[in-house]
């Protein structure tokens, strides 16, 4: 697989670049090993396009297509049971992966890179995309088709938001080298670039307003071009004034979020993840 394509345009490259494989009429089967191989992937590095990315409508409307047969199984761990569409069973990673005991679960469909350490109880969704030496913290939600970088931490509590439908939505994306602080949302197809640091608790939507400090301006997205976090931007909680006259007169503000600084060889050492968790 190709490496995550950065705002700016460039990339890295650790992996071969997947030729476009047509989806149509695909057996079940085929199309979950492609995706769990990372040959599919619902959104595609594309340095054509002003993101750097290109969504598959196909690949998510196969994957939409498997949840009509509505046929549900059960599978054991031990003394638990769990019930799902028998077409998605749980992955077993086998002792080959860098899934720790305890709780993580990893849905069919799901492609993990070598490399990729998954801590218990996480859950990577359908169509996710896990790339090589990525962290996956405790209590971390990777949701459907979610597009995570090389060499990523997701801290503990992260959401990364799901999106199937509509079949043409971006899914969300985390660029190589990012670093998502404990309890981040991102949702609704928000890109976060290369190298960029999102602090602890923030929230960021696809149509989310970040204030940039640095730069001085707002970066505003919309249900067709979902928020972009540029590459190597330090984001932190943040909050402006209500509008109103009622509001300022009691003192009430709307949370938001910043970009307070580009990340510099502080930030690396704060945020770095010691070699032997890994």
């Amino acid at each position: 697989m190709r490496g995550l394509v950065a705002a700016h345009g460039s990339h890295v490259e650790p992996e071969g670049t997947p030729a476009l494989l047509p989806v149509t009429d695909l057996p079940v089967a085929d199309l979950l090993a492609r995706l769990a191989a990372g040959d599919l992937r619902a959104a595609e590095p594309d340095p054509t396009d002003p993101d750097g990315w290109r969504v598959r409508p196909d690949v998510k409307a196969a994957i939409l297509a498997v949840f009509a047969d509505r046929a549900m199984a059960t599978w054991t761990a031990g003394p638990l049971a769990f019930h799902d569409r028998a077409n998605l069973p749980p992955v077993d990673p086998g002792l080959d992966r860098g899934v720790v005991p305890g709780g993580p679960a990893i849905r069919a469909a799901a492609r993990l890179a070598p490399g990729v350490i998954v801590m218990p109880p996480s859950y990577v969704n359908v169509g996710a995309w896990v790339g090589a030496g990525t962290m996956v913290d405790s209590h971390v939600l990777v949701g459907s088709c979610g597009q995570i970088g090389a060499r990523v931490h997701l801290a503990a509590g992260v959401t990364i938001g799901g999106v199937l439908e509509p079949a043409g939505a971006r899914p969300v994306i985390v660029e190589d080298d990012a670093f998502v602080g404990a309890g981040s949302r991102l949702l609704e197809g928000v890109l976060v670039g290369a190298g960029a640091v999102i602090g602890a608790g923030v929230v960021l939507t696809g149509t989310s307003r970040l204030f940039d400090l640095v730069d001085e301006r707002e970066l505003v997205g919309t249900a067709e071009r979902p928020l972009v976090v540029p590459a190597g931007a330090v984001v932190v909680p943040g909050g402006r004034p209500a509008p109103g006259g009622w509001a300022r007169e009691r003192g009430l503000s709307i949370a938001t979020a910043l970009i307070v600084k580009r990340r510099d060889p502080g930030t690396d050492a704060r945020v770095a993840l010691e070699a032997a968790l890994r």
